[in-house]
């Protein structure tokens, strides 16, 4: 054996002995230091059950304010508001269940609540209400406007900058300045008041921007290419963005 261990480099030896000193280590911390219940699967578990119910219950949830409050639910049901938990907005209400006559819950008023979510910010999917509040009517309270069970807006927007403004403001120091959404966007009425369920049309076919791009369009000072070797099979609008024009 000691030959053995003579063949051995001094290195290795010196690892082999620093595994098996961690190994006894661990073997004596999960022995005699580690706690019965961190070893023990099923008491874990009961242990974590019961420290988790001796919390003070503090959210009611939708339910409990179904019950009282019926008007309220029903037109949330059905409104823009409606995967919105009711304590989201007015806070935890499991006490207000208990004493409804001496303890209200809270009822947001203020602008800066509705703007954690409404304030405009380009990370938030394409067709999310965004708004700006220095220019939104400034300084009045959303409620003034909006019912919070169901925020419709008090008149439909007539212009597609009311909740496109970022792309207005992109488009308005572009090539495409001075022409209409309209004239590549066909959109449906009710996109006015569904916009994230009704969309407008947007060009599938490179033939409609080659309407004023295409070699011979007639454009005068018009950018033009041959639509039969530029770009292969994409649609334009893959490669150039149309509201900031440019290609990649």
């Amino acid at each position: 054996m000691k030959d053995f261990f003579k063949k051995i480099p001094e290195q290795a030896v010196r690892i082999i002995v620093l595994f098996a000193v961690l190994a006894l280590v661990l073997l004596v911390v999960r022995q005699f230091i580690l706690p019965l219940e961190l070893k023990d699967p099923a008491l874990q578990k009961n242990s974590a059950m019961e420290r988790e119910a001796a919390k003070e219950v503090k959210y009611a949830g939708a339910q409990s304010c179904g019950q009282c409050h019926e008007k309220e639910p029903e037109m949330k049901k059905s409104g823009y508001h409606r995967d919105l938990s009711c304590e989201s907005c007015h806070g935890a209400a499991q006490k207000h269940v208990d004493n409804p006559t001496d303890v209200k819950p809270t009822s947001p008023k203020k602008r800066d609540y509705c703007s954690y979510c409404h304030n405009y910010n380009s990370s938030r999917p394409t067709g999310f209400p965004q708004i700006n509040p220095d220019t939104h009517n400034p300084r009045k309270p959303c409620i003034t406007c909006h019912n919070p069970h169901n925020p419709k807006p008090p008149k439909t927007p007539r212009s597609c900058a009311a909740c496109h403004a970022e792309i207005e403001r992109t488009k308005a120091t572009s090539y495409h300045a001075l022409i209409e959404c309209t004239v590549c966007h066909s959109t449906p009425e009710k996109h006015k008041t569904s916009p994230r369920t009704v969309t407008p049309t947007k060009p599938d076919k490179r033939e409609f921007c080659g309407k004023c791009h295409a070699k011979g369009s007639g454009g005068k000072g018009m950018p033009t290419v041959d639509m039969a070797t530029h770009g292969e099979k994409y649609v334009c609008w893959q490669c150039h963005y149309p509201h900031m024009l440019g290609g990649i």
